[in-house]
């Protein structure tokens, strides 16, 4: 995402021509553009952003059974009770 916004950024420049980019080669302007996509190739290939999404959502689930837990009065997931 970050080389997604740099090169957004880095288009518009040159576009308006505005400071030392407008003089940028349009590889070098575009370059962020080809970055994200191998990013993103690499990520989905390497299962790094299905790795991210699970963790997340058992992040999440943990959170949801911690908080049922505390609103019966039983122990949470790191074995103490909670205070009152």
């Amino acid at each position: 995402m970050w080389f997604l916004g740099l090169g957004l950024l880095a288009l518009a420049l040159k576009y308006f021509e505005i400071g030392m980019v407008a003089s940028w080669s349009w590889w070098i302007v575009l370059s962020p553009f080809a970055m994200a996509v191998a990013w993103w190739a690499w990520a989905d290939s390497s299962g790094y952003t299905k790795r991210k999404v699970v963790e997340r959502e058992d992040r999440r689930k943990q959170a949801r059974i911690d908080r049922q837990k505390t609103n019966m009065g039983m122990k949470t997931s790191n074995g103490q009770r909670p205070r009152r």
